[in-house]
């Protein structure tokens, strides 16, 4: 079915729009709390922004509230065509800037020309964290699912074998731009790992008696 509208801008921007819809069937590999199903990326996407403008008086440098919620908004519409990829997923993290390279060439060309040019600066933006404002849009956007896996009991870390030491890395980003989510973030691993959510910290005794080495083999 296709409607026909006759100013060339706006049917490009309700093309646009209508192709959005789609970003309600990719599904993140967090559970909905309190439910059996995996959110998709659309929920993670409304609900960033909303984190961002509650806890924006955490952050440790002034930064465009604006630009943030915008920037959340877009972030992850590549993964209508690249997909999500699970943040703890080696494999698919080798080719993660390729496909959602693609992606953002196709999906953001549906715009008008300098809508594109400024959507796509927002995501290429949030993708390098260098600024103030991709610093909080990338705390939050690593909060969230933290929170998630907490408060459905670490079932996704459960299922795909994450220990605490990947989390902490992961979300490091978090005590980069806020002194106090930081130490939030550390307060919920701890307790994530002392009820049995999380595993605890792979010692290298531990990794290589998993790969049948001798102790002491495996490099730190």
């Amino acid at each position: 079915m296709s409607l026909e509208i006759a100013d060339e801008r706006l049917a490009q921007q309700i093309r646009f729009l209508v192709e959005m819809d789609k970003l309600k069937t990719v599904l993140r590999r967090t559970f909905v709390i309190g439910t059996d199903r995996y959110e998709n990326s659309a929920e993670h996407s409304w609900q960033l922004p909303l984190a961002a403008m509650i806890l924006s008086e955490y952050a440790d440098v002034p930064f465009d509230l604006c630009r943030v919620l915008k920037m959340l908004l877009v972030h992850d519409i590549i993964e209508i065509d690249a997909g999500d990829t699970y943040c703890y997923d080696e494999q698919g993290a080798l080719d993660k800037q390729e496909r959602e390279g693609r992606a953002a060439e196709r999906i953001f060309g549906l715009l008008p020309a300098d809508q594109a040019v400024e959507i796509k600066g927002l995501w290429a933006e949030f993708e390098a964290g260098a600024t103030p404002e991709a610093g909080m849009a990338n705390a939050v956007d690593r909060l969230m699912p933290l929170l998630h896996n907490y408060y459905t009991q670490g079932r996704s870390w459960q299922d795909h074998g994450i220990h605490s030491d990947q989390v902490f890395e992961r979300n490091s980003r978090v005590g980069e731009a806020s002194e106090t989510l930081g130490a939030l973030v550390q307060a919920i691993v701890e307790d994530a790992v002392a009820r049995g959510y999380l595993a605890p910290s792979r010692r290298p005794s531990q990794v290589a008696k998993e790969k049948g080495l001798p102790f002491g083999s495996e490099k730190p």
